[in-house]
Order: C-alpha cells, then sequence, then structure tokens
C-alpha cells in the first residue's frame, strides 16, 4: 500500500493552533487505536517504538511492527536506534507509508538504555545530530520530517545544547517530555520545557501529565509550545481530546468495532478496555472484567453493564424513551387493562347486559382456555416483575455521586439504567395488580348478574303465589257462601266439584312454586314456608269442608 505525500507536517504548525498528538506507546499506539483517538480530534499519530536493526533484518519484523493504511495519516513512524545509518535505511523503508520519523531519545526503561536507545541518547548530542541528518539526506522526500523525543538533564543547560545542535542538523520538531531520566510519577518540570521552547526556532511539543483537555490548553498558555503529546491520558480516555473528561459509550464500542474489523489480538484489545473502564467501574467490577478472557465474553459483558451497541451516541432523552420489546408488549397489556377496566366499570351497563356479552359463541369457545391464559400471564409478568426488581437493586446497590472522578457520561448513563428499571418495576407491578383486579371484576359481575336473575324470577314466582293464594281465599269464602246458601245434594255436588278443582290447580301452583324456589336456598326457605301455610290452609279449608258436610248430612238426616 504504497501513499504519496502532497503536503507536509510541518503545515500544520504554521496554522497557528496547538496540535494534539497521540504519544508511541509500545504495544498499544497501533494501527486500531490510532484510527480511534483519528476520530476524537487527535492530528497527529505515532507508533509503538520500533527497533530499528531489528526492522531491517527481518521481514517478519517489519510485517508484525509496522502496520497502517490510507486513514492512517498524519503518521509519525518512531525508532529507536544507535547508528545514523540503520537509521536512515529504516526511515527510507518507511517513507511511503508515513509522513516522518522520529527518533526515540527519552525512552528510560533499562534494555532500553543497555543498548544505546532511548534516554542515554540525550548524552550523545553529537550522535544524535548524525542520526537527524543521515535521516534528511537520504529519505527523497523533502516534506519528509525527522523529528527527536527527549527527557530533561538534571542541567537544564545540556538539554538545550541538544536542542540547538539538533536544530542546527534541521529536525524537523523536538518533543519534551518534562521529566529526567530516573524520573517516573514526580511533577512535570513545565518551566523546563517553557525554557527548551524560548531557546528555539523550530516547533516544541510538551509531553507528560496530559489526562484532560483542559491540560492541554493550560500547558500552552505556560509553556507557549506548538503541540501537546499525551500517553496515558488518551489511553485511559480515546476521545480526550474532542472534549470529554472520560471516555464516553460511544468511543467504548468505536474500539469494539475497530478491534474486530482489524483483526486486533485480544490481549492488546482487553487491555485498552481496562484503561478506559478503569475510573467508571468498582474494585468487584474490574476484577470480574480483568479475568474475561474472550472477545465474545467482552461484549456481552460491555452490553449487560454499560449498554448495547445501539446506544451509541444516544441522547439522555432518547435513552429515557427506549424500551425492550418485551416491555413495551408490557405496556401495551398494561394500557388495555385499563381501558377494559374502565369499560367494566361504566354505570349505565348492567351486569346482565355484560353476562349477556360473555354469553357470546365467540368467548364460550374461548372460555375453555381462560384459566391457562390467566396463569400464564401471571406467571409471565411476575417473572418480568422479578427481574425488574433485580434490576433496580443492581443499578442503585453502588452511589455513583462517591466517586471523585466519576465519568460525567457514565453517571448520566447508570441513572437511565436506573430509570428504565424502575420505570420497568412499575409497568410489570401494576400490569399484575390490574390482572388480578380484571379477573375479579368479571367474576364479581357475572355473579351479580347471575343473583339478580334469580332474585327477579323468585321474586315474579312470590308474586304469582300471593296472586293464587288471594284467589283461593276469595274462592274459598265464595265456596263456603255456596254451601251455606245451597239446598240440596245438587248444591253439594256443584260445591264439591269445584272445591276440587281448585285443589288441583292450587296443587298445580304449589308444584310449579316448589320446583323453581329449589333454585336458590334462602329464598327456597321463604317459599317452603308459604307452601307450608298454603297447605296448612288447605287442611283448614278441607277440614271446615269436612264440618259443612256434616252440618249438610246431619240437616238432611232432621228433615227426614
Amino acid at each position: 500500500m504504497k501513499t504519496t505525500n502532497g503536503h507536509s507536517v510541518m503545515e500544520m504548525f504554521e496554522k497557528g493552533k496547538v496540535l494534539k498528538i497521540c504519544a508511541p506507546m509500545v504495544r498499544y499506539s497501533k494501527l486500531a487505536f490510532r484510527s480511534l483517538v483519528r476520530k476524537y480530534s487527535c492530528d497527529i499519530c505515532f507508533t509503538p517504538m520500533i527497533v530499528a536493526a531489528d526492522f531491517m533484518r527481518s521481514i517478519k519484523a517489519r510485517d508484525s511492527e509496522f502496520t497502517t493504511n490510507d486513514s492512517d495519516r498524519p503518521l509519525i513512524v518512531q525508532f529507536a536506534a544507535n547508528e545514523a545509518q540503520i537509521l536512515a535505511d529504516a526511515a527510507c523503508v518507511v517513507a511511503p507509508f508515513s509522513d516522518g520519523v522520529d527518533l526515540n531519545c527519552g525512552c528510560p526503561q533499562r534494555w532500553a538504555m543497555s543498548e544505546g536507545y532511548g534516554a542515554c541518547l540525550i548524552n550523545k548530542p553529537d550522535l544524535v545530530k548524525d542520526m537527524v541528518r543521515h535521516v534528511k539526506n537520504q529519505v527523497d522526500n523533502p516534506n519528509y520530517t525527522a523529528s527527536i523525543k527527549i527527557r530533561i538533564h538534571k542541567d537544564l543547560r545540556q538539554t538545550v545544547d541538544l536542542c540547538q545542535k539538533a536544530e542546527s542538523a534541521s529536525v524537523s520538531w523536538i518533543t519534551v517530555h518534562g521529566r529526567t531520566a530516573e524520573e517516573r510519577h514526580q511533577p512535570v518540570h513545565y518551566d523546563a520545557i517553557k525554557t527548551i521552547k524560548d531557546s528555539l526556532s523550530i516547533p516544541v511539543i510538551a509531553n507528560g501529565d496530559i489526562k484532560y483537555l483542559r491540560d492541554v490548553e493550560s500547558t500552552h498558555q505556560f509553556t507557549g509550545v506548538d503541540g501537546v503529546m499525551a500517553a496515558r491520558g488518551l489511553l485511559a480516555n480515546p476521545a480526550m481530546f474532542a472534549g470529554y473528561e472520560d471516555t464516553p459509550l460511544e468511543c467504548i464500542w468505536d474500539w469494539v468495532d475497530l478491534s474486530i474489523e482489524q483483526g486486533t489480538p485480544f490481549t492488546c484489545f482487553h487491555h485498552h478496555l481496562i484503561y478506559m473502564l478503569e475510573r467508571v467501574s468498582s474494585q468487584p467490577e474490574r476484577k470480574v472484567f480483568n479475568s474475561l478472557s474472550s472477545t465474545s465474553a467482552v461484549i456481552d459483558y460491555l452490553q449487560n453493564t454499560y449498554g448495547s451497541a445501539h446506544d451509541q451516541g444516544s441522547s439522555p432523552q432518547r435513552f429515557y424513551q427506549e424500551m425492550g420489546l418485551q416491555w413495551t408488549a408490557v405496556a401495551l397489556f398494561l394500557y388495555v387493562e385499563m381501558g377494559i377496566l374502565v369499560l367494566l366499570c361504566i354505570p349505565f351497563i348492567s351486569a346482565k347486559r355484560w353476562q349477556s356479552i360473555f354469553q357470546l359463541r365467540i368467548w364460550s369457545s374461548l372460555a375453555r382456555f381462560w384459566n391457562k391464559v390467566f396463569l400464564t400471564m401471571i406467571i409471565i409478568l411476575i417473572v418480568l416483575f422479578l427481574d425488574a426488581i433485580r434490576e433496580v437493586r443492581k443499578y442503585s446497590a453502588t452511589d455513583l455521586r462517591t466517586e471523585s472522578k466519576l465519568q460525567p457520561n457514565m453517571f448520566d448513563h447508570m441513572h437511565m439504567k436506573l430509570f428504565r428499571a424502575q420505570r420497568n418495576l412499575y409497568i410489570s407491578g401494576f400490569a399484575v395488580f390490574l390482572w388480578l383486579v380484571m379477573k375479579r371484576v368479571v367474576t364479581l359481575i357475572n355473579q351479580l348478574a347471575s343473583v339478580s336473575g334469580t332474585t327477579a324470577a323468585l321474586q315474579l314466582q312470590l308474586e304469582n303465589a300471593n296472586r293464587a293464594a288471594k284467589k283461593y281465599i276469595e274462592d274459598n269464602e265464595l265456596l263456603k257462601q255456596t254451601l251455606m246458601e245451597g239446598k240440596g245434594d245438587k248444591a253439594t255436588v256443584e260445591g264439591m266439584e269445584l272445591l276440587r278443582k281448585e285443589v288441583e290447580r292450587l296443587k298445580e301452583e304449589v308444584k310449579t312454586s316448589g320446583e323453581a324456589l329449589s333454585s336458590s336456598q334462602s329464598e327456597g326457605d321463604v317459599m317452603k314456608k308459604q307452601m307450608d301455610g298454603l297447605a296448612r290452609e288447605y287442611d283448614r279449608l278441607l277440614k271446615e269442608h269436612q264440618e259443612l258436610q256434616n252440618l249438610q248430612d246431619s240437616g238432611n238426616k232432621k228433615e227426614d
């Protein structure tokens, strides 16, 4: 893959802005990571440090140590070298695919210094000058840059002398890490960087303790440098140069996508995520995440803990509104329940009318499945309710406000997760409650309709019985009057016939009433009492009739 350089990186310095640069990081600043930081306002990227002698000696080393693509520009390749010609040869090899080379004069590791690489070169200004000159003379591209990255001496005059000698060899720019070779985590000497900048006419880049975008501006204001380089700050937050205080969720999923696309080894992929999530993860969470051993396990963890890839870049409003398919179904079910309950409670629709609706053929065909459907829905809703409780406990277990360096967007993200879990809890809880209420209301409506129908039937039968009893009394009075006023056997026969018919009719009435009243125990008791009364009345009438008959017989005997 050969690319051409139409413009020099040096033109970027002439624009007057502070360049934001990704530092060379062994094992970390490879193609996938460089592609990631470029998406978040990084101007220039460095490759990891490559040992020039090994690079020239082995094709395998060249293929594994240096990878790039068309979009990986501007790109500076950093070499560790202790011989001018080897550095120049390596620069010629990578020149078609990059915009410049950088000589590492700042690596403080013992192995590097023992081999004559890294920070030991700051004590060999003439060798550094010679290596820069060889690169500038042998690379056939006038726009190709040759720069150096150094640490400072305890005696700052030595550092200034080294930089001025490199400037005389036409070095393109100098990156200054504001610590000595012996210092690791001590404060950066920004005053020393300012002194070096003031002593040179070429661009100077500051490096050391750049963790936030505000550090870029403050370093520029204090030292007057032309660019700022970050290493550990970008590892913890690749979106730092875009103004994010900590790694946004979108950036995390961008890294996942780029790593999968470019075939990043799992160890590198995993380590980068460990750095990105360090500030927002608790110790137990880090322990779990660090133990993951596959890309699929990492992706599952990220989806379950921070949200799926579809949540990338979502605004809080969109995040609040989003709802899973199952919860959308539960919410719809809840609205249907509320609508049905409102209909069932409409006052001008009677229970009998609802019962007639429930007795339609379509409901009759579904009735045999009703109990199974009811139990199934109860089980589903209870499972979702318990899941919502688990989610609420999960996201409310940790007080994110106690974290002094909390990631603001992750704070919002976790609270949005908590809001969704609480919303799901309310939806599922009310759905279970209203499902039980609706079942009970339908049962009560059916019972009320049945009781109303039975009561109406009993009232009608009672009214019929009362009318029959009243008529019977009237007929009995008429019979008594006939018997008292009647003459001879003819009157007696007519009275007996009339009485027989009346008795038969009364028996039919009593039989009908008994069959009807047997449907309700409470009302049946009332009807039973009425039947007993009628029977007693009948016996009394028969007795009176017998007495009247006896009187009639004795009257006939006297006449005889």
